[in-house]
């Protein structure tokens, strides 16, 4: 099939949709250079590992629009990635494991949705590209976000949002680059980015993020724990979204109140009843293995007392206005969540507050005077938090 030609006289960019592998190459010239939009429409709610239905790739106001799902490899793509252009993309965590599926694997990438967030930009693409560039994309952005990526042929409609998405990057990057070597905040930008490659890269999947699972007693949590093994094992070799299986609120309640027969374990789960009958043999097993197996501790409570919510909540108060100071988010600057670890670890100085809070490099330098002070402060009674004078 030849390359089919989607853009209209009144449309903008110009965009060409290519399912033939056979023309990837001749196609992804009109966008070979320096800086590349690139972006990733999936399709795959239903399935435990993410896929791309549609990749997009964009420069000169012009947009190639990769069909996945009928090019099962883009070598071309990879190679056009190989390091002499720069791939930008918005939110790169979402977008990285699609595209490795498909044998792409930029080697220099930049990400516009990090580098707002560290310039107290707004992150979401639409009003970014709005301030930045002063582009409107379409207004019905969430509509075509929930559409069905898979369907052909490509309404038009779609490929010009699908563009739409893309083809401004470049412009956005030169503009967010710039703003960031003006307010020194490059290294910023860099660590946040170096940190999210690794953390999209590594598997975050655990049972313990089932909710309600800290709440738990020890067999429960090992029955638990046996169950979610045992649906993950299903889900990954059949590539099954796991919760479409079987949902983590059924899984808990499983734990808590195990089936006696497989039926029963079917009937727990009433609006997935024929796909779990399917899988429900290797998933009672993990019932009887989880009832046998050695009980998993709670872990320790992470209840703080009312003198340790008070230095919270001057940690958290001190945090606000050093991020205001900077024109950042609070929650980019330093989440509230990570504090409590630090106040439960009775640092002994600023760095070691930041250190058992998680928090970055830059983050640390910004925020290690400001909180040991807050902290200091806020326990007038304990004298190792004092600071030092020279602090």
């Amino acid at each position: 099939m030849v390359a089919q030609d989607l853009s209209e006289p009144a449309v903008t960019p110009s965009i060409s949709f290519v399912d033939d592998a056979t023309l990837v190459r001749e196609a992804l010239q009109a966008v070979d250079t320096e800086v590349v939009g690139v972006d990733v429409e999936r399709a795959d709610a239903d399935r435990y590992f993410r896929r791309a239905a549609l990749v997009q790739v964009g420069a000169h106001e012009h947009c190639v629009l990769l069909d996945a799902v009928r090019l099962s490899d883009l070598p071309e793509l990879d190679q056009l990635l190989d390091g002499d252009n720069l791939a930008v993309l918005h939110a790169v965590e979402n977008d990285l494991e699609p595209l490795a599926r498909l044998g792409v694997r930029p080697a220099r990438i930049a990400d516009t949705a990090i580098a707002a967030a560290m310039l107290g930009l707004p992150t979401g693409l639409s009003k970014l590209l709005t301030e930045v560039v002063g582009v409107s994309l379409t207004s019905e952005k969430e509509a075509f976000q929930r559409a069905d990526w898979e369907q052909r042929p490509l309404p038009g409609q779609m490929a010009a949002y699908a563009a739409g998405d893309v083809v401004h990057l470049p412009a956005l990057w030169v503009q967010l680059a710039a703003r960031l070597e003006a307010t020194g905040r490059v290294s910023w930008y860099e660590e946040e980015l170096a940190a999210t490659l690794t953390e999209a890269t590594s598997d975050q999947r655990d049972w313990t993020r089932v909710k309600g699972a800290g709440r738990l007693d020890p067999q429960q949590r090992a029955l638990l724990r046996a169950l979610w093994q045992a649906r993950e094992a299903q889900a990954r070799a059949h590539d099954i979204a796991p919760n479409l299986l079987l949902h983590d609120n059924v899984l808990r309640d499983l734990a808590v109140d195990p089936p006696r027969t497989e039926a029963q374990l079917v009937r727990r789960s009433p609006r997935r009843r024929s796909l779990l009958r399917e899988h429900v043999t290797p998933l009672f097993a993990a019932v009887a293995a989880g009832l046998e197996a050695e009980p998993v501790p709670r872990p320790q409570s992470a209840r703080l007392t009312d003198d340790e919510r008070a230095t919270l909540d001057a940690l958290r108060t001190r945090r606000a206005a050093v991020a205001e100071e900077h024109g950042l988010d609070a929650g980019v600057l330093c989440p509230s969540k990570v504090l409590w670890a630090a106040i439960t670890g009775a640092p002994s100085n600023g760095e070691e507050l930041c250190a058992l809070a998680g928090l970055r490099t830059w983050q640390t330098r910004l925020l290690a005077g400001p909180l040991w002070e807050a902290y200091a402060d806020s326990r007038p009674d304990d004298g190792a938090a004092r600071p030092l004078e020279d602090e």
